[in-house]
């Protein structure tokens, strides 16, 4: 037998499905080196504001198969390669989760190899580990902490290995991605409006407004009494002017963001000095906000921790953490049952 035919026996090679909302994606990835991560959006959504579930299943349908034979081309990889199916079980929008599942499973059955099921969340915080042909790896060192925040999500998450994860405080009604695009649509921005509010803020001045900012106990967070006040802000002020928007807009969009980086920070803060731990990270579609990403930095610089800040094409729903997660629980063996049910709410 040839030293590549070893190699390749030897080898643990990851299909990664992502399907939780309105992305499509899939990765591969080889002992733990991503060779592929291929993503399809839907730009169907942008003129209603918001993802339209019923809308978002159909474009799967359409997406998976192209994709999933995108990234094994783009590997380099043939089916029979794959050592095992990782798709994101939940949670996310049933109808997306259950065209992602479906795929998985008639893959996996096609070739007799394993399933894994992957929690959405705990993806998101383990695309840290994802590793890149050639690129120096910056790996966190557990335990650490994880500000785990995006359009559904904002939770803050003692790591304390691949598996055990323990969520701190979490938001009790809205996240802060959801307060960025409701925000960003009461002022006439595209959708998805967080992007957009990101790029304005860098023209305005973060101190022109000042939004009401939540006292909530422990490490929870609250976002819908800002969305409240800045609502009544452009309420009250567009009485006096009707073009109050427009002529203040960057100085909106730089006073809503240093608000609600404000409020994230001040309970990382508070998590940091309790748990002693010297290792942060943050994780989700709101880590690629250039504010809070320059919010870590200078907290790392400040509190002297070591601070992890992810690759912009892992901070969005990809496959590639979805395989960087099923890789670790296959090396435990961690397989699913092929009649598994997605889940629409789960906790880490």
């Amino acid at each position: 037998m040839c030293e590549l035919q070893i190699f390749l026996i030897m080898s643990v090679i990851i299909l990664g499905i992502e399907s939780s909302c309105d992305d499509t994606s899939a990765a591969i990835l080889r002992d733990g080196e991503l060779l592929s991560n291929v993503t399809a959006g839907q730009a169907v959504h942008e003129m209603y504001g918001g993802v339209v579930p019923e809308l978002a299943s159909r474009a799967h349908q359409q997406n998976i198969i192209p994709v999933v034979d995108a990234a094994l081309k783009k590997a380099g990889v043939e089916r029979n390669d794959i050592s095992a199916v990782a798709f994101t079980r939940g949670p996310g929008l049933m109808g997306s989760l259950l065209v992602g599942t479906s795929f998985a499973k008639g893959f996996a059955l096609g070739l007799d190899i394993p399933m894994i099921d992957v929690n959405h969340l705990q993806a998101h915080v383990l695309a840290h580990f994802v590793r890149e042909p050639g690129v120096e790896p910056h790996l966190p060192e557990f335990p650490f902490l994880c500000l785990l925040v995006s359009g559904g999500n904002s939770q803050i998450i003692l790591v304390k290995s691949y598996k055990e994860m323990q969520v701190l405080g979490q938001t009790i009604d809205d996240a802060a991605g959801e307060a960025f695009d409701k925000c960003a649509k009461v002022m006439g921005l595209p959708y998805p409006g967080g992007p957009y509010i990101d790029k304005y803020a860098k023209m305005g001045n973060p101190k022109a407004f000042a939004f009401a900012k939540p006292h909530i106990k422990g490490f929870d967070y609250s976002f819908s009494g800002l969305k409240t006040s800045f609502l009544y802000t452009l309420r009250d002020a567009q009485k006096e002017d009707p073009n109050f928007v427009q002529n203040h807009l960057y100085d909106l969009c730089a006073s809503l963001q240093k608000t609600v980086i404000d409020i994230l920070m001040d309970k990382v803060h508070k998590a940091m000095k309790e748990t002693g731990v010297k290792h942060l990270a943050v994780a989700g579609g709101v880590s690629a906000n250039s504010g809070l990403r320059e919010a870590f930095e200078d907290y790392g610089r400040r509190h002297r921790v070591e601070v992890y800040i992810p690759k912009f094409s892992f901070t969005t729903d990809n496959a590639a953490m979805v395989a960087i997660t099923g890789y670790y629980k296959y090396l435990d063996n961690d397989f699913c049952a092929v009649d598994l049910a997605p889940y629409a709410r789960v906790s880490i």
